[in-house]
């Protein structure tokens, strides 16, 4: 058997494609058809939204949840019903997407960073506490590339000091933590169905309501909706607190029907894979694969592991470099750097010319505040998981990985 890198001049471990399918078809078409024939897009007047909302309820067992027009308006929506005010101080992941972030800032609030546990990616609950101040107001936990953070330590320190915890699921679709669906465990769970995550309706979210409570309901409908509350036969417009707009339309509704009969499968076959990938690179010298405990159960809207530089005698870019020249297309951590890091922590400008809100708060961002997640980025290797890809596919996924790391793992010796 030839050993020798592809980007020495060796042959390429995957040769036939990955993998391909279309995510839309009939079923969407079908559902797009019964909602122009309804003479309506509005949510409102309309049944697609509903349905939607019913049909997700009923798969994630809960009573109540409220569309957004985004996953990113699904976050501001809990904040705000969650009661997140100015100068508030909300904690967060400093590994995840600016919309986790922009719901916090849209309510005049302080985003909070709290370090991350090494190989699940997630918050770690000892730091969430460390960073609890009388000013915490709630905890955005995210549970990042579909798993699920250890939602009983996260809990914990809620209830220690009275805090709000709102789940962004917007990777971790039919994720399981001790049996429970994320998005089911804290006071709200945010969704987002945008182009990019396990379902999509173009854009669009959802709002998971976990208490179960109708009057708490009514809130967070109203505030996706300009405050409007929409029950009953009347509408009532009284306006005693700033609300955005952020309704989802009946086209994007319609889609959500189609795309969520296919959730389940979707999220089964891309667990199967991300274990599967697991087993075969799990042991590698300088390889650390993604922590997911036993009794959990990823989605993995992505997958990625560490590598460790000095054990195998590289680094991290040429790792990747070696690994694509394999085939197998892959990239260097999931973001650049910890979003504290970027220009508008930096300058402390939310607002063109304005140091609001953060000058309500002494709250710092400097290089170091979070080390391991900073050290998650420097060396984590991403590649793709999804569920049209075939069971070849990972197995030679596999094989260039353990390829590449037995290659530099024996030159380091």
């Amino acid at each position: 058997m030839n050993n020798q890198l592809a980007i020495d001049g060796g042959p390429k471990t995957k040769t036939v494609p990955f993998g391909t399918a279309m995510r839309f078809g009939e079923d969407e078409l079908q559902e797009l058809k019964e909602a122009l024939e309804q003479n309506t897009l509005f949510y409102h007047a309309g049944q697609k939204v509903k349905t939607f909302l019913n049909n997700f309820n009923a798969l994630y067992g809960v009573r109540y949840s409220v569309a957004a027009s985004s996953g990113t308006a699904a976050i501001h929506i809990a904040l705000g019903a969650a009661g997140v005010t100015v100068g508030d101080e909300v904690i967060t992941s400093p590994i995840t997407d600016q919309g986790t972030l922009v719901g916090i800032l849209y309510q005049n609030a302080i985003p909070v960073f709290a370090d991350l546990e090494p190989h699940s990616y997630n918050l770690d609950p000892a730091s969430v506490e460390a960073r609890v101040t009388p000013r915490t107001k709630a905890i955005v936990v995210v549970h990042l590339a579909g798993n699920s953070c250890d939602m009983d330590g996260i809990m914990a320190v809620a209830r220690k000091h009275n805090l709000q915890v709102i789940e962004d699921c917007a990777q971790s679709y039919m994720t399981r933590y001790k049996g429970r669906l994320v998005g089911t465990i804290g006071h709200y769970g945010c969704f987002s169905t945008n182009d990019f995550k396990h379902i999509s309706t173009g854009d669009g979210g959802i709002v998971t309501v976990n208490s179960g409570d109708e009057a708490e309901y009514y809130a967070v409908h109203a505030f996706a909706d300009k405050n409007y509350r929409r029950f009953g036969g009347t509408v009532i417009r009284d306006l005693n607190a700033l609300a955005p707009n952020y309704r989802m339309t009946e086209l994007q509704g319609a889609v959500g029907i189609a795309q969520l009969r296919k959730l389940p499968a979707i999220c089964a076959a891309r667990s199967r894979y991300g274990k599967r990938l697991s087993e075969i690179i799990a042991g590698l010298p300088g390889i650390a694969v993604p922590y997911v405990a036993a009794e959990n159960e990823s989605s993995y809207w992505f997958y990625m592991f560490r590598i460790n530089e000095q054990q195998l005698g590289t680094t991290r870019e040429a790792f990747c470099d070696a690994l694509r020249a394999e085939g197998i297309p892959c990239s260097a951590g999931y973001i650049p750097d910890v979003v504290y890091m970027q220009p508008l922590f930096q300058k402390r400008e939310a607002y063109a010319g304005s140091h609001f809100p953060f000058e309500l708060s002494d709250v710092s961002y400097e290089r170091g505040i979070c080390p391991e997640a900073e050290a998650i980025l420097r060396t984590a290797v991403r590649v793709e998981i999804r569920e049209c890809f075939t069971e070849q596919d990972i197995e030679e996924m596999g094989a260039a990985i353990r390829k590449v790391a037995s290659y530099y793992s024996q030159q380091a010796r």
